[in-house]
C-alpha cells in the first residue's frame, strides 16, 4: 500500500506517510518549547492516538509523546490493549514508554532517531511486549536532526 502525501506530492510508504505525521506532532513540541518529538497510533490505516512531548507544559516527566499518544488510542478503542496497532514515534522510545508498549501489548513500533543514551535498545531490548515488531530508522535523519536542533538553540540561549 502506498499513499499520497498532503503536499500532494509523489506516492510514499505508509512508514513514511505515518512518520510524517509523527514529524508533525514533533513539529507542535517543538512551537510549545518542548523537546520535539512526536507520536501517532495507527490501527487499520487510520490515526486513532496523537501526542507530542508536554513534560514542560504539565510539569510531568511522564508527559511523552508516546505516553500521550498510547493513551488517546485506548480511549478511541475502549480498551486497554493496541495488539492490531502500530505506534510510530520520532524518537526511539525511552525505557519508561518502551515499557508502557508492554502494557498496551502495542503490535508494532516503528521509530525514526536511534537514541544511543536514553534508547530503550542501549539498555534492554527485552522491555517490549514479546510479540512486538519493532522497526527503527525511518526517516532517521530528519527525526534526530530537529531534536539536535532543538538543543543546538537551547545551548546557544545559556
Amino acid at each position: 500500500m502506498r499513499y499520497i502525501n498532503f503536499e500532494g506530492e509523489a506516492t510514499i510508504s505508509p512508514d513514511d506517510f505515518f512518520m510524517n505525521e509523527a514529524l508533525r506532532e514533533a513539529k507542535l513540541a517543538l512551537a510549545e518549547d518542548e523537546i520535539p518529538i512526536g507520536a501517532i497510533v495507527v490501527c487499520k490505516g487510520q490515526i486513532i492516538g496523537r501526542g507530542h512531548n508536554l513534560t514542560e507544559r504539565l510539569n510531568d516527566v511522564s508527559a511523552h509523546a508516546e505516553m500521550q499518544a498510547l493513551t488517546a488510542a485506548a480511549n478511541y478503542m475502549g480498551g486497554k490493549y493496541l495488539p492490531e496497532c502500530t505506534l510510530y514515534v520520532t524518537m526511539e522510545p525511552c525505557v519508561m514508554c518502551a515499557g508502557a508498549s508492554y502494557w498496551f501489548q502495542v503490535g508494532k513500533i516503528v521509530f525514526g532517531a536511534y537514541d544511543a543514551r536514553l534508547g530503550f535498545g542501549r539498555l534492554n531490548q527485552k522491555i517490549t511486549h514479546p510479540k512486538t515488531l519493532i522497526t527503527g530508522g525511518i526517516r532517521e535523519n530528519e527525526c534526530g536532526q530537529l531534536v539536535k536542533d532543538f538543543f543546538k538553540s537551547r545551548r546557544q540561549k545559556t
